[in-house]
């Protein structure tokens, strides 16, 4: 398990390019628009994706809290 990891990260760190290629090409669509709704549809996305994991933290505190209380 740990040398599939090493050799993950020595293949991202090797070809950096090909880890941000798709960054490059979302901005790219992003600046090329005059109208900015491609732009608030990415951060509508970004917003949603990080949202879910402090709903799912603060449902397992919650589910804790319930079970300690009684």
């Amino acid at each position: 398990m740990k040398a599939k990891l090493l050799l993950i990260l020595v293949l991202l760190f090797a070809f950096p390019s090909i880890v941000e290629a798709q960054c490059a090409m979302c901005r790219a669509v992003v600046e090329s628009e005059a109208e900015g709704g491609t732009a608030e549809g990415i951060n509508n996305g970004i917003v949603y994706l990080m949202a879910v994991p402090y709903v799912l933290i603060a449902g397992l505190f919650y589910f804790i809290y319930r079970k300690m209380r009684g």
